[in-house]
């Protein structure tokens, strides 16, 4: 063995229990009581710590271009930050170009990315273009290992009816998932318009110009069109009552829709875009009511809530001040990608949740959906030694000049986290402990995933 951490509380989606982890060659050798190092192998006292699979985050936009400029991380920021937070695979959307085949976009970003990364990472394709041969382009894309993809139905680019269900139609044939950005692109077109010419121009308006409904509607009409065709549905950084509603009724009936929500929806409300610096917190779908985060809470504890990801899009402030009287003019994005593990696993320290449920929705079931199953999202013997180490004992507060991505502010700032990550394996290999990154630009390795049939909501023990 190369690494052998002992004494420490091992946490899966199913159970917690003591034992020691050997790592040999990037992989989980063996797991069990009292192992015995190997001569030569590097020796880690985790007691009094949970040992934790890294995180999957299934939603991050890392350098990517929106709104007159590019995403504040690239691609070694936005991973290296990743780390620090306990996060070992990143998915990234890669956003096709009109007349752009699916795997040319995932090859065209997986250029840029390789030399940067730090942690592993994969990728979705945000699709803009299915006409001619290009809706064929994702059968290929799929068997290159990348079987996800995003339509947006708002923004310019966004797709139309039509087009989204031609590909939830293809999605059925090829065994790929679609996952959705809903919003009603008329509702809030209409609302800008409107609070314009009103000359209501602050961040409030953000949010009122995409309320609850406007989220809502389109989450159940995309849902609608997938029962249709009982093709499978994976709805992102879900934020709303009336989604979460739609979401639940879909799977009792036995449909196969994931939900994916975000810490900002499960920890703000509306009441941030009051403040004087509310612009901070301008992202789409916006954070909305109380009633609406409830609603979040209790369908992640049922297990109608599959994931939590971030949606990781930060802008700098100069940026964000663009908008400063006109809320139209406000990059769309916040930052999280170190702070989604470290905050769940907060609330599942103060006994909100249990820290299997932690371990499940960040991790296990992100591998589940998006076959990784075999390679990641568990400390489990044969699967990448992506671990973490967790205090439950050390106190964090947020500060952005602690944290490790190249952005200049935090909508978390003060922030009070009980326990925190102080160690991050990524394949074995240490990549962040006690505050400090200690990864390499680079190390990180394009994770191919293969495609899941899903039979219904429960499938795969997503549930």
């Amino acid at each position: 063995m190369d690494l052998l951490i002992k004494n420490g509380n091992v946490v899966t989606a199913d159970a917690t229990f003591k034992a020691d982890v050997a790592v040999k060659g990037g992989k989980i050798a063996q797991l069990g009581a009292r192992i015995e190092p190997a001569p030569g192998a590097k020796v880690v006292d985790a007691a009094g710590k949970l040992v934790l699979p890294g995180a999957i985050d299934a939603h991050t936009h890392l350098a990517m271009p929106f709104g007159g400029t590019i995403s504040a991380d690239d691609y070694e920021a936005g991973t290296r930050a990743a780390a620090c937070g306990g996060t070992t695979t990143v998915f990234d959307f890669a956003l096709q170009e009109f007349g752009e085949r699916m795997e040319d976009t995932v090859k065209r970003r997986e250029a840029i990315c390789a030399p940067q990364a730090v942690v592993d990472y994969a990728f979705h394709v945000g699709v803009k273009d299915v006409e001619g041969e290009l809706l064929g382009s994702l059968d290929s894309c799929v068997k290159y290992g990348v079987p996800s993809f995003k339509v947006f139905m708002v923004y310019d680019f966004g797709v139309t009816d039509g087009v989204f269900y031609q590909v939830l139609e293809r999605s059925k044939r090829i065994g790929a998932l679609i996952a959705v950005h809903a919003e009603n692109n008329e509702m809030v077109n209409m609302f800008v318009k409107r609070f314009l010419a009103e000359g209501k121009t602050s961040a409030w308006y953000h949010y009122l110009s995409r309320p609850e409904f406007v989220e809502g509607e389109a989450d159940e009409r995309a849902i609608a069109w997938a029962k249709s065709l009982n093709a499978p549905l994976y709805i992102v950084h879900l934020a709303n009552k009336q989604g979460m509603d739609a979401v639940t009724r879909a799977r009792n009936e036995g449909y196969p829709i994931f939900a994916e929500t975000c810490p900002q929806y499960l920890y703000f409300t509306n009441e941030v875009y009051k403040r004087e610096n509310g612009r901070n917190w301008v992202c789409s779908p916006p954070i909305k009511g109380a009633e609406s985060r409830g609603a979040l809470w209790a369908g992640l504890l049922r297990g109608d809530i599959a994931t939590v990801a971030t949606d990781h899009c930060p802008f700098m402030q100069a940026e964000k001040d663009w908008g400063l009287d006109d809320f139209t003019k406000i990059p769309n994005g916040c930052a999280g990608i170190e702070n989604m593990y470290p905050y769940i696993l907060s609330e599942a320290n103060k006994g909100r949740l249990s820290f299997n449920k932690a371990v499940e929705v960040c991790a296990t079931n992100v591998a589940k959906i998006f076959g990784l199953s075999a390679q990641k999202g568990a400390i489990q013997v044969g699967l990448d030694a992506d671990i973490v180490l967790y205090d439950p004992k050390k106190n964090f507060t947020i500060e952005n000049k602690l944290m490790h991505g190249d952005n200049d502010h935090t909508v978390w700032e003060g922030v009070r986290l009980k326990g925190y990550p102080v160690a991050t394996y990524s394949r074995g290999s240490l990549v962040y402990q006690d505050g400090k990154f200690l990864g390499k630009k680079g190390a990180g390795r394009f994770v191919k995933c293969k495609p899941v049939r899903f039979a219904g909501p429960d499938v795969a023990n997503i549930r």
